[in-house]
């Protein structure tokens, strides 16, 4: 309890910090308050934000594409990750493909997201899908290439079948390393999302910063801003605790 304590009072002493390093160099810069707008002004933007509403429509939206685009990513890349680490024959020549097109940013793809998908909610979600899925798939290929062989020997003594010796040994085994692909896919997912609604959408917490830029209101764009960081370390703390209960129902 008292680590908890002394954990969270660092953390308000860091943002404490932040807010008044931000304040000072308003200050000391002489900058306007319409370029380079004070904490105080962000802080009722955001609650002008909250009071009309405006805020917790565009973050439903941001929030529903997301969980759709990363989930759907992480489904699909575990299960290939899980194919191509026990095929490593198969591996060798699906890897320079996905050595070529992991690099390629997904906004890359938008002309052709647009084109093929439309606008809405679809194209927010495809851009999303890539940036999750090849960290996801690369992690889980790793991680099954360094389970112990150990365990492997010991399934093949106990002439286990293929589909309970990845559910009971390889996926348990090889989770705290596909974990590693989870927290990293939240990051790059998230940026993209608003990257994503930067572009086709027209909701969203990309879109609400881009009104506000449209109309000059920087304070909203802040108030954008500060949202989105604090959603990312909310849904990375999220994945974290869902880590640990998978962990738990395996015993570890």
């Amino acid at each position: 309890m008292i680590r908890q304590l002394t954990k969270t009072s660092h953390v308000l002493i860091g943002f404490v910090l932040l807010l008044a390093f931000w304040q000072v160099t308003v200050l000391i810069g002489g900058f306007e308050e319409s370029l380079f707008p004070p904490p105080l002004k962000v802080g009722k933007a955001i609650v002008s934000l909250i009071e009309n509403g405006s805020l917790w429509t565009h973050l439903q939206v941001s929030l529903l594409r997301f969980g759709i685009g990363y989930s759907t990513a992480v489904v699909s890349a575990v299960a290939l990750g899980l194919t191509f680490g026990l095929l490593p024959r198969l591996w060798v020549y699906i890897d320079p493909i996905v050595q070529v097109l992991r690099p390629v940013s997904p906004i890359a793809w938008s002309p052709f997201i647009v084109l093929w998908f439309g606008i809405g909610n679809a194209p927010a979600i495809v851009i999303i899908f890539l940036a999750a899925f090849f960290p996801v798939l690369l992690s889980t290929v790793s991680a099954v290439r360094k389970v112990e062989p150990i365990y492997l020997k010991v399934a093949r003594n106990l002439e286990m079948r293929r589909f309970p010796l990845v559910a009971k040994i390889i996926l348990p085994a090889s989770f705290p390393y596909i974990a590693n692909g989870l927290h990293i896919a939240i990051g790059t997912s998230w940026i993209f999302l608003v990257s994503g609604e930067m572009v086709g959408a027209q909701s969203g917490l990309g879109f609400l910063i881009v009104d506000a830029r449209n109309y000059l209101r920087l304070d909203l764009v802040f108030a954008g801003i500060i949202c989105i960081g604090l959603c990312g370390l909310l849904l990375d703390k999220a994945v974290g605790l869902l880590e640990r209960w998978i962990e738990r129902q395996w015993g570890r």
